[in-house]
């Protein structure tokens, strides 16, 4: 499974919005002045998280949008699944032979684990300082 621009933008949007939670409505032109996308593109891929109910639009002038749950109760996994579809790394599983379709279900679970045990407080908390020193491998 390939995340596109539509996943990988929306969580950037969702993430920027967990950020300010608690602290009034960011406009998408914020958001994208701030991470270099297109403000057009962020409204169309609001739009689908706005009906799902993720996030709640503020009119006004300084109006913009925040987030419509905890950070803690949305999860990428929401998110992706919103805005790209279901999660699967193959299409047409089930004519697989059973070894490769078992593989193909091991990879889909794996993602899935991942997308939805991590939360937008995971992330907003996230820093480049916290990151794990990279695996050594010796022969």
């Amino acid at each position: 499974m390939k995340i596109s621009t539509k996943g990988r933008y929306g969580l950037t949007i969702m993430i920027e919005l967990a950020k300010k939670d608690g602290n009034g409505p960011l406009s998408l032109k914020t958001i994208a002045t701030a991470n270099g996308l297109s403000e057009h593109y962020l409204e169309q891929l609001v739009a689908p998280l706005r009906n799902a109910s993720l996030v709640k639009s503020v009119r006004g002038a300084y109006g913009g949008y925040i987030l419509a749950k905890d950070p803690k109760e949305i999860t990428a996994g929401d998110i992706i699944r919103i805005l790209e579809g279901p999660i699967t790394p193959v299409e047409g599983i089930e004519d697989e032979e059973p070894a490769k379709q078992e593989l193909w279900m091991r990879i889909r679970d794996a993602v899935k684990n991942v997308l939805d045990t991590t939360t937008l407080d995971d992330l907003k908390n996230h820093r480049e300082d916290d990151s794990q020193e990279p695996h050594m491998f010796y022969i």
